[in-house]
């Protein structure tokens, strides 16, 4: 009996090991929860941040093509000033010639007579009048032209300023459609990595013709219908974060082989055609803006493969999807 009780307390011993064990492990998840969460708010708040900045930068922008729209007009105006100041300057340079060749014949006139009339005298004093007015005015035509020239420096510094400000916002913007771009390929790279017949050529995601296609048809097969809705999935996803301002389309082109078609089509040109057609209105049926897309066909002229070889017709046969500006 004795035996039996010692064993019963052993047993119910260890119970409060059991529930320290649990009670560790419940406060492990709590706190892997509870820095989860954290994670998550400051993400939202760093993203947040991040999407001031971009509205801020599009702003900035906005501002300094409208001024330098503004200094261009200004500067239009500036180089119509300048003109007509040079005009003046060299009539008067004319009539100052030609009052300074009548003075100087008046003079030679005067000293060949014995003796000058009133009216001469009067003349000649008249003259002198209008050549030092003469020199007054063009003293300062020729002030106002060197103030005119350095504003126009000015301007032309400024706007040169504002040219390198606008272009370092338009690179900007272009290093964002890059980073949406990769983001794109990244997600598709994801989740058809193990489909074969899909891949990435530079800054182009490929689809094998066959994987979307029977051969010599343009009509989708079931999965290839497929294959383009999980993409538009993907590109909903990723353009639904791009700022509006950004002139972003998805090219789709299609592409054959160089062997001649015994199909409906009368050539490659319009099978290649038909196909990036097809994809782009499965594409707007899912969603996509169409003012987004562009179908392209290139037929058998722009090749991966040159090689005359059953692997290189059907490397060559393919749909190319490309995003980039308009």
């Amino acid at each position: 009996m004795a035996r039996r009780r010692r064993k019963l307390h052993a047993g119910l011993d260890a119970w409060p090991g059991y529930v320290d064990a649990l009670s560790t492990l419940l406060m492990v998840v709590i706190f892997v929860l509870l820095v989860f969460v954290m994670g998550q708010t400051l993400l939202s708040a760093a993203l947040n941040r991040r999407e001031h900045v971009l509205e801020k930068l599009e702003g900035q922008a906005a501002e300094l093509s409208r001024q330098l729209d503004t200094e261009h007009a200004r500067n239009h105006a500036l180089s119509d000033t300048v003109t007509g100041l040079q005009t003046q300057h060299q009539k008067d340079a004319s009539a100052l010639a030609a009052d300074a060749a009548a003075i100087e014949n008046a003079k030679k006139t005067a000293d060949a007579a014995t003796a000058l009339t009133v009216a001469d005298q009067a003349r000649i004093t008249q003259l002198d009048d209008t050549l030092t007015d003469l020199n007054a005015r063009l003293a300062a035509l020729g002030e106002a032209l060197d103030v005119s020239q350095k504003n126009v420096q000015a301007r032309d510094a400024k706007i040169t300023d504002l040219a390198a400000k606008l272009n370092t916002a338009l690179a900007n913007k272009v290093t964002e459609l890059s980073r949406y771009r990769s983001e794109f390929f990244g997600r598709l790279r994801d989740i058809l990595h193990n489909q074969k017949g899909v891949h990435v050529v530079g800054d182009r995601f490929v689809f094998q013709s066959e994987v979307l296609f029977p051969v010599g048809s343009a009509d989708l097969s079931a999965e290839g219908r497929k294959e383009i809705t999980t993409l538009a999935h993907t590109l909903k996803e990723v353009t639904a974060h791009i700022p509006a301002d950004i002139p972003w389309i998805l090219r789709v082109d299609g592409h054959a082989d160089r062997q001649p078609i015994h199909t409906a089509f009368p050539s490659n040109w319009e099978l290649s055609s038909a196909r990036a057609i097809t994809v782009v209105k499965l594409l707007v049926a899912e969603g996509i803006d169409p003012h987004r897309l562009a179908a392209t066909g290139f037929a058998d002229y722009q090749p991966l493969d040159a090689q005359n070889t059953p692997e290189a017709y059907a490397r060559n046969r393919r749909i190319e999807f490309r995003l980039t500006d308009r």
